[in-house]
């Protein structure tokens, strides 16, 4: 039997231990259900809360429906809980029937497990009566098996909609993949982008944006460099040495400050793991452990073969500009390199895959829009001619590729945040 096919049967096995699991610990209505329920009522939305404000531009289903679950993805602090507070009122919902779990709630560090979900449910739905009831459930990454559980619930539940976080797009990969194939939605939140930004700062520019950047707190409350350089640190800590099981995390705060420092230029793989002092497949793990938390993003070489894209190094560019020149090592403000990582976010929002292209010049970005390729050049005014003279060598590469688009920072302040024709 191969292991997709083991896998696949253990899954079944879970899901029927499960269930079991479920009609026992549900006839349970003690102490410890109600126990569960007063730390749950912490993370109650407050109506009052300054960040709760800023209604976040992000693409949502029409409504909540049984048997599917809306999955959000997203760096830490980038503002998911206080989406989880909006929601009742996007989606028209009773908030006296929804309830609201953080699950890195230091009290809940011992019970993170299917019991804990069951005796929250069982004790909500005791409480509020028969009834649809909405469970929002806060970085549920924490909480052992919880892929398997919400499957069950999702399969036999027909008035319980759920809406779940998470700060790993691993969520969407193995466990998740795997077990909540057909039955889940994903949208990713990002920190602040520009529009978003004004709504806090009425006179707020780009140049200002760039700088500070769209973590909510840091421009909610202050502190804003030192809150983003314990955002890093506690990234690179919670999110990633623990998933790629590193036993310090001294080599992954210095390849991600490389990565930072070096956005935009091509990082080949070799050079990483030299300058870190580690392995060449103990850099790429560890990449990939960045990525999945959010912090960088991987940029590859445009071609249409997979092969000949995995020859080529990729660049990477960090979630915020603010972060980066928070946690850099040099101190200096370039705003052109920052506007072409603030571009890179925004058109990775938009378009989902991002590439360059390097060859005979250089093409910043490369998207697909339709199938066919779109170069993108990031300039903070008027297109230089080194850019003409690689949006030439481009196409002349590739003939069927689209008009060229030029991002400018007044497009970053657009009400899209878009080059026209990019929307």
């Amino acid at each position: 039997m191969d292991r997709k096919s083991s896998t696949q049967l253990d899954d079944a096995s879970v899901s029927t231990e499960l269930d079991k699991m479920v009609l026992s610990s549900r006839l349970d209505t003690s102490m410890e259900g109600r126990e569960l329920l007063s730390i749950a009522r912490r993370w109650a939305p407050n109506a009052g809360a300054e960040a709760a404000r800023v209604m976040r531009r992000i693409e949502l289903p029409r409504a909540l429906v049984p048997g599917l679950a809306l999955v959000v993805q997203g760096v830490r602090r980038c503002g998911k809980s206080t989406l989880l507070t909006q929601l009742p009122d996007r989606f028209a919902l009773d908030p006296a029937r929804c309830l609201f779990v953080n699950f890195e709630d230091p009290r809940l560090a011992n019970h993170l497990d299917h019991r804990t979900l069951d005796g929250l449910v069982g004790a909500f739905e005791q409480e509020v009566g028969p009834g649809p009831a909405v469970y929002l459930l806060d970085e549920i990454q924490h909480v052992e098996r919880w892929h398997a559980w919400l499957r069950t619930e999702l399969d036999t539940a027909t008035d319980r909609r759920f809406i779940v976080t998470g700060s790993n797009a691993h969520l969407l990969s193995g466990e998740l993949g795997s077990s909540l194939t057909g039955r889940h939605l994903r949208v990713e939140l990002f920190p602040f982008d520009f529009a978003e930004y004004r709504e806090v700062d009425r006179e707020g520019s780009v140049e200002s944006y760039l700088r500070v950047g769209g973590f909510p707190a840091p421009l909610l409350f202050g502190e804003g460099d030192r809150l983003l350089r314990a955002y890093f640190n506690d990234i690179v800590e919670r999110d990633v040495r623990e998933r790629v099981g590193a036993r310090s995390t001294r080599p992954l705060r210095q390849l991600a400050q490389l990565l930072f420092e070096s956005a935009g230029s091509e990082l080949s793989l070799r050079r990483a793991a030299a300058t870190v002092g580690v392995s060449a497949d103990t850099a790429s793990l560890y990449l990939e452990g960045l990525e999945d938390a959010y912090l960088v993003f991987g940029c590859p070489w445009f071609a249409f073969s997979e092969r000949k894209r995995a020859a080529r190094s990729k660049k990477y560019y960090p979630v915020d500009p603010g972060l980066r020149r928070a946690c850099v090592v040099s101190g200096s403000d370039d705003r052109g390199k920052a506007l072409e990582c603030a571009a890179f976010v925004r058109l990775r929002q938009r378009f989902g895959e991002v590439f360059y292209w390097r060859d005979r010049g250089e093409v910043d970005f490369v998207v697909l829009r339709d199938g066919v390729p779109i170069p993108i050049q990031v300039t903070w005014d008027e297109p230089k001619p080194r850019h003409l003279k690689s949006l030439d060598a481009f196409h002349e590469d590739h003939p069927q590729s689209g008009e060229a688009v030029f991002f400018t920072a007044n497009d970053l302040a657009s009400e899209t945040g878009l080059p026209a024709g990019l929307e």
